[in-house]
C-alpha cells in the first residue's frame, strides 16, 4: 500500500506523454505546478504519470528528464508504461542473435527514442536503470493506477513473485520474456491490458499501419455477448466478424473490474475526441497526445470516493 505524505491534499494522474514536452509543460502549467531549478513542483499536490513517456514524439530526452527529476524530488510518482518495458526487454537482448527478429521489431517501436539519445548513451543507460525502478501499479487508500489493466488475480501473483512490484530484479526481468511464464503473463496483462485472437485467420490493421492478428478488448464489460460488446481500440473488426457471439472460452478470457472497486486510472488505449470516463469507477487518460490529439490529466482530491468528469484537464496539441 502506498501511503500519500501527510501534507498532500491532491493528485493529478497524468496520461501517455510519448515525447511531447511542450504539451507535458503546459499541462503542469495549467494545473498550478511551478518550475524551478528545473524542476515542477506544487506546494500541495503530486503528479502520478502513467508510463509511456517514451518513443514517437519530438522530446523524448526532455519529458523523461521532467518525469525523473519530479520524482527524484518526491513532487511525483510514475508506473511502468509497456514502452518503457520494450526499452527495458530491447536492452536486455543486446547482441544475442537468437533474438534478433524480436529486436529489430523493437527497434522499430523504439526508433524515435534510440534515434534521440544516439548521442546521449549515458544517458540513456541512467533512463533504463530508473525505468527498472518503476513500479507497475500504485495503490493508495482512494484510488489505483495501473497503465493498462488491473486485473487483481495478476497483482497478487506480482507482490508474491516481486516484492518491490518492479523490474529492479533482474531476474523477474528476464522470466518476463519467455512466454507463458508467470511472470509473461503478469506483465501482458498489467502492461498491454486484455485480447482476442480474430478467428479464422483473419487480420485487421490500425491506423498505425500494422497489421494484427489479435484485438484489444474492454476489461470492464458485464454480460457481453459478441465481439462488439468487448472491442476496446480505435480500429474496427473486420466486417465478417464484427457482429460475431462470443465462444464460451472468450469469454473465460476476459477480465471484468467490478463496479464496486475503487476508482482505477490507465492509458494505453488511444482514446480520442473531448475525454471522459470509461465508465463511474474507470478513466483512461490516453487521448494521442502525439498524434494529434490531448494530454490529459484527473485532479484526484483527498476525500474523494467516485470519479467525476468535471475534474478532467488538458491541453491540446499546438498553441490554445
Amino acid at each position: 500500500m502506498n501511503q500519500p505524505p501527510s501534507h498532500v491534499t491532491g493528485y493529478d494522474v497524468i496520461g501517455d506523454i510519448h515525447g511531447c514536452a511542450d504539451m507535458l509543460r503546459r499541462l503542469l502549467t495549467k494545473l498550478g505546478y511551478d518550475e524551478v531549478d528545473s524542476v515542477f513542483s506544487h506546494p500541495l499536490r503530486k503528479v502520478i504519470f502513467l508510463g509511456d513517456l517514451i518513443d514517437r514524439g519530438p522530446n523524448i530526452r526532455e519529458v523523461v528528464s521532467i518525469a525523473k527529476s519530479m520524482v527524484d524530488t518526491g513532487n511525483a510518482y510514475a508506473v511502468m508504461g509497456n514502452h518503457e518495458y520494450n526499452a527495458l526487454i530491447y536492452d536486455l537482448l543486446g547482441v544475442d542473435k537468437g533474438n534478433q527478429q524480436r529486436k529489430e521489431k523493437l527497434r522499430g517501436l523504439l526508433s524515435a527514442s534510440l534515434d534521440q539519445y544516439q548521442n546521449y548513451q549515458a544517458e540513456w543507460q541512467k533512463a533504463l536503470q530508473w525505468f527498472k525502478t518503476l513500479p507497475i501499479f500504485l495503490e493508495f487508500d482512494g484510488f489505483r493506477v495501473v497503465h493498462a489493466c488491473w486485473d487483481q488475480s495478476k497483482i497478487d501473483q506480482l507482490v508474491e513473485i516481486a516484492p518491490s512490484q518492479c523490474f529492479a530484479d533482474d531476474f523477474f526481468l528476464h522470466q518476463s520474456i519467455i512466454r507463458a511464464t508467470t511472470e509473461n503473463r503478469i506483465v501482458e496483462r498489467l502492461l498491454r491490458g486484455t485480447d482476442l485472437m480474430l478467428p479464422g485467420g483473419l487480420t485487421l490493421t490500425g491506423e498505425d499501419g500494422v497489421v494484427r492478428h489479435r484485438f484489444r478488448t474492454k476489461f470492464w464489460a458485464r454480460s457481453p455477448k459478441t465481439y462488439d460488446d468487448v472491442i476496446f481500440q480505435p480500429d474496427r473488426l473486420p466486417e465478417p466478424v464484427e457482429h460475431q457471439l462470443l465462444t464460451a472460452e472468450e469469454k473465460k478470457q476476459l477480465v471484468c473490474y467490478q463496479k464496486d472497486e475503487k476508482p482505477l486510472f490507465v492509458g494505453h488505449y488511444w482514446r480520442k475526441g473531448k475525454p471522459r470516463l470509461i465508465c463511474s469507477n474507470i478513466a483512461c487518460l490516453d487521448y494521442s497526445a502525439v498524434k494529434q490529439g490531448k494530454l490529459v490529466a484527473y485532479r484526484f482530491d483527498d476525500g474523494d470516493v467516485g470519479l467525476d468528469v468535471s475534474k478532467l484537464v488538458w491541453v491540446n496539441d499546438g498553441l490554445e
